[in-house]
């Protein structure tokens, strides 16, 4: 499990898609010390698997499924920066809210926009997340934990403050750009157990 609040953003190394597997070589921040074999990693929100690691570098395996829903090629994942969190310990602060980093699907940047140091984008979502997106609800972005301001049809509107900017790769994003959503962890769950049967809805009296 993860909070949404990026650590560090580092550049692509190299990529790498082979039998299925795409294999990825991100530059390892400074502060990543404690790193070891199996750990869990959100890269742009993403849970990926230590697999191997230097003094210099960190890489992982995407395997199919996440290929499918994320489309990652050598061309796209070499030309950018990617967001990292490493994964919460018992007893760590929650400061933005709980992220699985199980991204469901690709949004796409519709507009961005900034008002004096605050940045706007709007993102245009799939049509399934709409119930699990609410107006001053959580949703992760790129694996960034962002308060949502606004939700018109399928476009979620969210508001960058200017630490935020900062420290992620967001402030990058341009019209068109694909990102990754992860919705409510807790959204996600209520709407599973509803669908399943788990969990009845009262019909209002009349």
């Amino acid at each position: 499990m993860f909070s949404g609040i990026v650590e560090a953003v580092v550049p692509a190394l190299s990529g790498e898609g082979q039998n299925g597997v795409f294999r990825l070589r991100l530059k390892r921040p400074p502060e990543f010390t404690d790193i070891r074999l199996g750990d869990s990693i959100a890269v742009d929100g993403v849970c990926l698997t230590v697999e191997a690691f230097d003094a210099d570098s960190m890489s992982f395996a995407l395997a199919a499924e996440t290929l499918r829903v994320l489309d990652w090629r050598p061309e796209t994942a070499l030309a950018r920066s990617f967001n990292l969190e490493r994964s919460l310990r018992f007893g760590d602060r929650l400061h933005g809210h709980m992220v699985s980093g199980h991204v469901d699907s690709l949004g796409e940047v519709v507009r961005v926009r900034s008002e004096g140091e605050s940045l706007f984008l709007d993102v245009r979502i799939q049509p399934h997340l709409r119930p699990l997106v609410w107006p001053k609800g959580s949703l992760a972005i790129h694996g960034v934990s962002l308060t949502v301001n606004a939700v018109e049809k399928d476009v979620v509107s969210v508001c960058l403050i200017p630490e935020t900017q900062k420290r992620t790769n967001l402030p990058r994003l341009k019209v068109g750009d694909r990102v990754h959503i992860e919705p409510d962890f807790f959204a996600r769950a209520l709407a599973r157990a509803i669908e399943a049967g788990a969990l009845m809805i009262p019909q209002e009296r009349r």
